[in-house]
């Protein structure tokens, strides 16, 4: 399995629009940053877990010819804007199938409703194939997807466990009886905002507890703000077996 780092970013991406902040105005490629998106390549099948409003440029930096699932962690903005860009896949595979809690369809549903739409519906609008998911295991054809539920502050979110990998984000607090779907894992990515606290995301100091709380192998954070810091200046203060992830790393698992 392969996992690709799409975007790291949070809502407003880096360099935020008209910031003259020192990290947003920095030249080292790893501080620029797509919203948040991972790419799971797993045998022949390429798996995305959100689609952001920066989903036709990650598509095309990383060359992508098939798409074979969407999984939705919830319905914001930034993990689902980019939801029409499907459009080149659905021409060359036909409806693209889209994993996601019962309320997230919903949203989507309201937002997208050409796309969702079965009568008089326009020839040029993409079509998916809706799989309503709750939090209990489930299949993507032979992949095994264990959902990971956490609170986005009021707000429920679904983490992914694919293996001995697992991707949060969003996160700002996680029962334990979800944590214990967690153990043995080889690489967890999670948010990591900025180092002052926030109303609904893991902050620096937070996203470091538990990641000792689930105690991976390695750890990525990812979900950054500017307001995080310069990526190699943040990463020298890390635990050793925890990184900054960025757009376009890979991961082969």
């Amino acid at each position: 399995m392969k996992v690709t780092f799409l975007g790291t970013g949070t809502s407003q991406g880096i360099p935020v629009i008209g910031s003259t902040h020192p990290v947003c105005l920095s030249e080292d490629k790893k501080d620029k940053r797509l919203r948040v998106s991972v790419m799971i390549t797993h045998e022949d099948r390429v798996y995305v877990i959100d689609c952001g409003p920066d989903f036709r440029q990650q598509m095309l930096n990383q060359r992508a010819t098939q798409l074979d699932a969407i999984l939705f962690t919830h319905e914001h903005a930034d993990h689902t804007a980019g939801l029409d860009d499907i459009r080149p896949f659905f021409f060359k595979q036909g409806d693209i199938p889209v994993y996601a809690h019962e309320r997230v369809l919903q949203s989507l549903r309201k937002r997208f409703d050409y796309i969702f739409e079965t009568e008089n519906k326009y020839p040029g609008a993409p079509s998916v194939e809706e799989h309503v998911i709750t939090n209990a295991p489930f299949f993507i054809e032979d992949l095994k997807v264990t959902p990971i539920n956490g609170m986005h502050n009021t707000l429920q979110v679904f983490g992914f466990r694919f293996q001995d990998f697992a991707y949060l984000t969003d996160m700002k607090t996680v029962a334990d009886k979800e944590v214990e779907k967690l153990q043995n894992l080889d690489v967890l990515v999670v948010n990591a905002l900025r180092e002052k606290e926030h109303l609904s995301h893991f902050n620096l100091e937070e996203a470091l507890a538990f990641i000792d709380k689930v105690k991976p192998k390695k750890a990525y954070l990812t979900h950054i703000s500017h307001w995080l810091g310069f990526h190699e200046e943040v990463q020298k203060k890390l635990p050793e077996n925890v990184y900054l992830a960025y757009d376009g790393l890979t991961i082969n698992l």
